[in-house]
Formats: structure tokens, sequence, C-alpha cells
């Protein structure tokens, strides 16, 4: 490395974030750049490990360790330290389709089994990601890149959500004639609806990104749902040479508890979606938290973007509700380095609540028992109580109401944001697919073909819910197995 004593010299630095009052007054990035020299002494603190766990991309616990990916970080930190940006993008973009995307929204499981992290706060990986790839769109580095020559076979990408659009971008550059279906009116997917515009620019990234894929050569069809009677799965079959589904987790967990038809209880996709639609058409039809008390059921990262918009639409008040307990400040003894570190962390949407209402909005070992509402049928407040985790008969821990502790909460938007259950089965029904036990696409990792020849399957509707970058990963598999499908081999990654 460059700088071999980096690690003892320079701490742990990232940039700073506009003021939470100021950046809820509107809908940009609250994230703010960091001055070149700044990022070339977070670049410096990569401490040559020798077995750089950063970039191992492995699942320990269940959890990711290391970039999934397998980003080359210790190449393109020692790069940036010696102010070779150009060289540092190359090293970058040789795993990564999309670093504005993960540099933006990815949790950073790289950062959480940093080497460094044992002793001291970990290397700043993400932004120092995020920071190169923009001075590459700066610079003017980044153009289109046409394939040398064209296979004239032709794939369909289902779904232009992360898995999709790294699957379709791998694809195209290896010569095939890559059209990309999406039923909303806007490619993306998660990345453009799912994800709200504060965490990533819609106009000024995704939107950037899709123009520069279409110039190399991919098709987008929007509006267009694949498997209902506009589209059958036979007519797509006919036309292509082989297919990748990437349509994503998009079935939501639902409570079914006294109340739910109430007006006003709404899930979380729904809420976001509709959001950001009002933002990139100026239109006012959404769901609006202006002036009312919103309750928000699931701790997650949807949950925070749930916070944040409703804090931005004026609400009244905010909490958010968490059936399981807070995490230790610290890691626990059964979270070793280089598990991911399941620590207490307090993101964009609670810094904001914080500073607005005065404390953070989480409410820890706390479930909602049934909705209420007014004679006109609109949900007016959520019964909770408090929870305690406890075996059952079978030995596993279920979470047990705790006598005494019953509430009434004020509420007139809930927010349902529990997570997904998995793929929607319209589309694995007309392709007549596999499942697994939950309701997966039955497709193997690393080879990602479907029970039908020449259809494949990658990201969350084959794996589950999971991080958008792993949905990159498994979008490039899959692009590899079907050019090998196609070609008889494959020279992608």
């Amino acid at each position: 490395m460059g700088k071999p004593t980096g690690f003892m010299e320079y701490t742990r630095e990232v940039p700073a974030d506009r003021a939470p009052l100021e950046r809820i007054n509107d809908w940009n990035e609250f994230h703010l750049h960091m001055p070149d020299e700044e990022l070339r002494s977070q670049g410096a603190r990569c401490m040559d490990c020798g077995v750089p766990f950063c970039h191992s991309g492995v699942l320990i616990s269940g959890m990711a360790s290391g970039c999934p990916i397998n980003n080359l970080i210790p190449e393109w930190n020692d790069l940036i330290y010696r102010d070779f940006w150009h060289q540092a993008l190359d090293r970058l973009l040789k795993t990564n389709n999309f670093p504005e995307f993960t540099g933006r929204v990815c949790p950073a499981p790289c950062e959480g089994s940093c080497t460094l992290g044992i002793i001291d706060p970990a290397v700043t990986i993400k932004n120092i990601e995020v920071s190169i790839i923009e001075r590459g769109f700066e610079e003017g580095w980044i153009a289109p890149a046409l394939p040398v020559m064209r296979t004239g076979k032709k794939v369909a990408v289902i779904g232009s959500g992360p898995a999709g659009l790294s699957a379709a971008a791998q694809l195209n550059k290896a010569g095939h004639l890559v059209t990309v279906f999406e039923r909303a009116d806007l490619p993306g997917g998660l990345l453009m609806y799912g994800i709200p515009n504060m965490k990533l620019d819609k106009r000024q990234v995704v939107l950037r990104r899709i123009k520069l894929m279409e110039a190399e050569g991919v098709s987008f069809v929007c509006n267009t749902d694949v498997g209902g009677d506009e589209f059958p799965a036979a007519k797509l079959r006919s036309e292509f040479n082989a297919v990748v589904i990437a349509t994503g987790a998009t079935l939501p967990r639902d409570l079914q508890i006294e109340g739910r038809s109430l007006k006003g209880i709404h899930f979380a996709m729904e809420f976001l979606t509709a959001n950001t639609k009002a933002i990139l058409n100026g239109g006012a039809d959404f769901i609006s938290a202006e002036g009312k008390d919103v309750i928000i059921i699931g701790g997650g990262d949807t949950g925070t973007d749930c916070v944040g918009t409703s804090l931005r639409h004026g609400c009244k008040s905010v909490t958010q509700l968490e059936i399981l307990p807070r995490s230790p400040d610290q890691r626990a003894a059964d979270n070793p380095w280089p598990e991911w570190p399941k620590t207490h962390k307090v993101d964009y949407g609670q810094e904001e609540a914080a500073a607005k209402f005065g404390a953070d909005p989480r409410v820890y070992l706390t479930t909602a028992t049934r909705f209420e509402g007014d004679e006109d049928g609109n949900v007016t407040a959520v019964h909770t109580v408090e929870v305690a985790w406890q075996k059952n008969e079978n030995g596993q821990y279920i979470p047990q109401p705790v006598p005494g502790t019953e509430r009434v909460r004020p509420a007139g938007l809930v927010l349902l944001a529990m997570g997904f259950l998995g793929p929607e089965q319209r589309l694995i029904d007309a392709f007549d697919l596999k499942t697994d036990s939950r309701s997966n696409i039955n497709a193997e990792f690393e080879k990602y073909s479907t029970s039908i020849p020449g259809v494949f399957a990658a990201g969350d509707c084959r794996r589950g819910q999971s991080l958008v970058v792993w949905a990159f990963n498994e979008g490039r598999g899959a692009a590899r197995e079907c050019d090998r499908y196609l070609m008889g081999n494959s020279e992608l990654p």
C-alpha cells in the first residue's frame, strides 16, 4: 500500500450531511461531498491487511460478510490515496456495474468485515466508492461502451430492478440483444420506486444510468406486465432465445389483526412508490402524512424510509414499532468479527425525527394488537402491547405479550413495513416454474437455471428478500450462465 502507517495516522471520517431540520424541507440527497484530500486520507487507512475480508462476499451466520460482488477494495483505496482516480475507476468497474447505486444505498457489509474494524472504526469504503464513480461522470470518463460484436441472440429480462439491470448490462457486453421489460412507467424497479429520492436521486442518478444503458444498446419496454393477457409468457419465449426473470420479492408481509380493513392503513411500498411518482410527475396523487400521527410497523430500512418521507410531508408525529429488542451498542460475544455487526445504528430518518420531535421514533419490543377507527371507517388509533421473547414447546423463541403494557396510540396513517414474503406468483404460474419451500423460483445459486430450459432467475425472486448488492451479484451470475447457455461457454465473470 502507498501509506502503510495510514491506519495509525488518520481517523475514520465520513462526509457531512445536510442538517436534519434543513433537509426535511426538500427531496434532495442529503450527503455532502468530501474534498479529495480527505478522501485520499481515508484511502490511506486501508491497512494492507494481507487477507482482505472486505471483498470476500461470503455468508456467515446467514449474513453477508464482505462485498457480495467482490469489489477490489484495497486496490482502489490505494489508487485513491496516490491520486490515480482513472485507474481506481477501472478497478471499480471490473466488478461493479453500478457503483453510483451501491455507493449510496448499500449497507456496506464490506465495512462490517474490514480488518481494521477489529480494533478501530472501519475504513470508509462506501463513500470512496461513490466518489470514484461520480468523479468518472464529472470528468467524462463514463461513456457508452458498445459491444465489439453482436451475436444475434435475443434475451428478455423481466424486471428492471438491481438484478435485472446488472443482468442486462452484462448480457449486452457479451453482444446479445437485450430487452428489459418493466411493468411500471419508468425503469429501475426498487431503485426507482422503492428507495426515496433523498437517498437516491431518480433523475440525476437512476435515469442517468438508464440512458447510458440505452446508448449501449439495451432496450427498455415499460408499462408491460409480462405473463398477463397483454404479453403472455408463451409469446415472450417464442420471440427470445432466453429469458432472465428478475422481478424481485414484492409480495408484502401483511398484519391481519382487527381493523385491518380501515382506511389509512397501507403497505410501505404503496406509500413510497406513490410519493416518488408524485415527485417525478409534479402531481398531488400520493398518500400524504401531512398533519397526521403516523405509526410505522417495522424497524428495517423501509421503515426508516417511511419515517423520512413522513417528516418531509409534515406529519404531526411519527412512531416506529419494532418487535425486536434494541441492538447493543457494541458487538455481542456471539457476533464476532467478521460477521455483520448487529449493533445499534441511528439512520437518517431517526436522526431527522429526533431533531424534529426530540426523540428517536423507534419503540422496541412492541407489537400492534388491533386498529381502531371512526364512524367513517378511517383509522384513528393503534392498540399496542410490549412483548417478551420466550421459548415455546418446540424450543423456538416467539414474542409473548407482557400483561399490563397495553397502550392506545393515536394514528391517522399506518404504514406496514414488515418485509416481504417472496415473489408474486402470477408470473411464476404463467411460465409454469417450480418453486422452493419459501415460494421463491427454484434455481440453484451460481447456476440460476429454472425448471424451464433457457429461463433463468436472479435476485430476490430466487433468493428471497435480500440486499441490493446481492441482487447485483445474482444478476451478473445469471447473465454469465445465460450467455453460456446461448453460446456454449462464457467469458463473463
